[in-house]
């Protein structure tokens, strides 16, 4: 009560200390300034809430202290200028003091601070995820009270906010909905860390590595899963912002695909996907839209932009990034360490059957240059091929066809093993990869993923990169296996059939291991005389700082041979210009050392008067990345029906609508319309027939 006393006290001084504040100068600009931010997990990146904010000032009477909202965003207006002081703080995290910051007339300044866990990192769990709408007036959000969030919360399946949760539809089984990777706590992990000797070393011809004894029967199959039965991570949906509180919008970039080929695998099934398991980027980025590499830098750059055809006033802008191809012959010898899920879960076709046809895929496209090993792990890791050269293909296919369902899933001893074996026939200069096959679920041993976070970062770092395949649907953890892939600097996939399966590891092969660029990250800077508001559509949960996109420190993506990584931005222009912004890429080798920097202006010019005159591809990229934000419930796009986005991709035109991935578009928009019941979550306190396209209602 004293400290509620001492906050309310400490207000009131600095309201009624300074009775000019508020009051503008001759020259109708107001004497104050404003401090805004945003208050993150250092370990996982995501919003803190409900996180205390203090500022101190000579210039102040007393302290004035604020809360962050869901989506860790505060702000702190009316102040004067001066030096301050922020103290950020939050139970179950370390206090965090920012000191000397500089705040001048009639400025807005962003200060971003990321705090770390006052708990072990064994302790750390998943957190809950913000919800689906920003607050603040930087974000143009909503002013959220308890009524609010229950609305937004009702509205989505098993009425929950919170992150890796369990969607049950009605009647389904009933199973209990936590926070848990399926499994007991982590102090259960298995005993060898990544770092001691793990298999023994290849006898001086290949071996592999069978059992004296006649291998088990398959378990049983367990009966069929209801695809809900998914473990999602939500990461809200993108604000809008105003340019003149921040002009920068800075990521991480991604070219995963998993979450358009999941969605894909639940419309076939005759069900709408969970709303958390929609990633806007992972849509746009499954996509090709014919880029070429120019020049001999590593990237080169496409832009063009057209007016939204749903949210008035704005433009859609579409930003392009393609890496430099790597042919065939000149891509890098590798040593690819398969490690395999064959607990009683994988016991499907559409899991371990389709992980083997995947792999004899595989085996074609590797040459003399190649080695394979493969682990696979149920109750406990074994190792089953020790590293085989390409060449001997007959021993590497008689390695797979061996693999059958065994055990329970302790895919932390199946990853310790693989990183030893990785580690211990390491290709000095060439591709080291581990790649994990699983449908995610942990029940023993890995139970909580941030328990060896730290070890496969610095695996990373040494160049022993993780990518992620998933496999299955019902019991399968999208949250631990897009986790793994980012941690381990490689990518993360979802193979629904054997189609897709083609796609990554042949077709995309190269692009998949060789890495071309690491540490990828992208900015737009807005210029705020032509661009007064801005949204940029997914990669919620690769968010940057303005700050960290100059700090060699903070990872982020890494981008493939010939790999396109997409953006789309919305904008809202204000007076013509011959520019309305400058994007900007950093990067580093593969093999580490300083960033580059490479820098482009947007000139005016690129933007069409019309969706139907911009380029094919560019409305491709519209369709995919509007198809998803209908599918996860975007408050921008409530005005958009299936009719009308379905008439969008019509407008795509020939010969790309043709193309076989962009029919299959086209006909999944059809099968979410015929699917889609849900009510608009909104409709009832902000009717779309009086909505507003630069911000979200606020409650009385």
């Amino acid at each position: 009560m004293h400290s509620v006393a001492r906050s309310v006290l400490c207000v009131f001084l600095l309201l009624f200390a300074h009775p000019s504040r508020a009051q503008p100068d001759a020259g109708g600009h107001p004497n104050t300034s404003t401090i805004i931010g945003t208050v993150r997990n250092a370990y996982r990146r995501v919003p803190v809430a409900n996180a205390v904010v203090t500022a101190s000032s000579p210039n102040l009477q007393g302290e004035l202290r604020v809360s962050t909202n869901a989506q860790g965003s505060y702000r702190i207006p009316q102040l004067p200028p001066g030096e301050y002081t922020l103290t950020f703080e939050k139970e179950g995290f370390k206090p965090y003091t920012r000191s000397a910051i500089q705040l001048r007339l009639d400025r807005t300044i962003r200060v971003d601070v990321e705090l770390l866990s006052a708990l072990p990192a064994e302790l750390v769990g998943v957190v809950g995820a913000p919800p689906t709408i920003d607050v603040g007036s930087t974000t143009m959000g909503v002013n959220v009270d308890q009524e609010f969030i229950k609305r937004i919360a009702v509205a989505r399946p098993g009425g929950r906010t919170g992150a890796t949760r369990v969607y049950e539809p009605p009647n389904a089984m009933s199973r209990p909905h936590g926070v848990s990777l399926n499994g007991p706590p982590a102090s259960t992990l298995p005993s060898q860390p990544l770092g001691r000797p793990g298999p023994p070393k290849p006898q001086s011809a290949p071996r592999f590595v069978g059992r004296d004894v006649e291998p088990p029967a398959p378990a049983v199959a367990p009966a069929p899963v209801s695809p809900f039965h998914m473990y999602f991570q939500g990461y809200g949906v993108n604000p809008t912002i105003n340019t003149e509180e921040e002009r920068f919008s800075t990521f991480s970039v991604d070219t995963d695909s998993a979450s358009y080929t999941l969605t894909r695998a639940y419309l076939e099934r005759g069900s709408l996907p969970n709303e958390q398991a929609v990633r806007v980027e992972e849509f746009v980025n499954t996509f090709d839209y014919g880029y070429a590499h120019q020049g001999s830098a590593p990237f080169s750059v496409q832009v063009e932009g057209f007016p939204s055809p749903v949210r008035k006033g704005y433009h859609v802008v579409h930003v392009g990034v393609k890496a430099r191809e790597v042919s065939r012959p000149q891509r890098k010898p590798s040593h690819l360490v398969f490690v395999i899920d064959v607990s009683g879960s994988m016991n499907l076709e559409n899991r371990l059957g389709l992980v083997k046809r995947a792999l004899h895929l595989l085996v074609n496209e590797l040459d003399e240059r190649d080695q394979v090993s493969i682990v696979v792990y149920g109750s406990t890791a074994r190792l089953v091929l020790e590293p085989t050269s390409a060449v001997h293909a007959h021993i590497i296919r008689a390695a797979i066809d061996s693999l059958h369902t065994e055990g329970s899933t302790n895919a932390q001893a199946g990853l310790e093993m693989g990183y030893s074996l990785a580690a211990s026939h390491l290709v000095e200069g060439g591709i080291n990869r581990v790649i994990l096959c699983s449908d995610g679920v942990a029940n023993t041993g890995l139970t909580d993923a941030n328990s060896i976070w730290e070890r496969i970062r610095a695996r990373a770092a040494k160049g022993i990169t993780l990518s992620t395949v998933g496999f299955g649907m019902g019991n399968y953890n999208d949250v631990l296996m897009e986790r793994l892939s980012q941690v381990g600097e490689g990518n993360y996939a979802y193979v629904d059939r054997i189609e897709e399966a083609h796609r990554i590891f042949v077709r995309d092969l190269t692009g998949t291991l060789q890495v071309v660029a690491k540490d990828v990250k992208l900015q737009m800077e807005f210029d705020p005389k032509a661009v007064s508001h801005y949204r940029l559509l997914g990669y919620e949960n690769r968010m940057l700082t303005k700050e960290q996109f100059a700090d060699d420190r903070v990872d982020a993506g890494e981008i493939g041979a010939g790999h396109a990584v997409t953006a789309l931005y919305e904008v809202k222009l204000t007076e013509p210009s011959a520019s309305f912004g400058t994007l900007r890429i950093r990067y580093k080798a593969p093999e580490g050392g300083d960033s580059k920097l490479i820098e482009k202006p947007l000139p005016s010019s690129v933007l069409r008067p019309a969706y139907g005159r911009a380029a094919p591809p560019t409305r491709l990229s519209y369709v995919a990345a509007a198809f998803a934000e209908k599918l996860r419930g975007s408050y921008w796009v409530r005005p958009l029906t299936y009719d009308a986005l379905f008439s969008f991709w019509e407008e795509i035109g020939q010969p790309l609508k043709a193309r076989d991935d962009v029919a299959e578009l086209g006909a999944l928009i059809q099968k979410a319309r015929a699917l889609d019941h849900r009510e608009d979550r909104f409709e009832a306190f902000a009717p779309v027939s009086t909505m507003d396209f630069d911000r979200v209602p606020t409650l009385p």
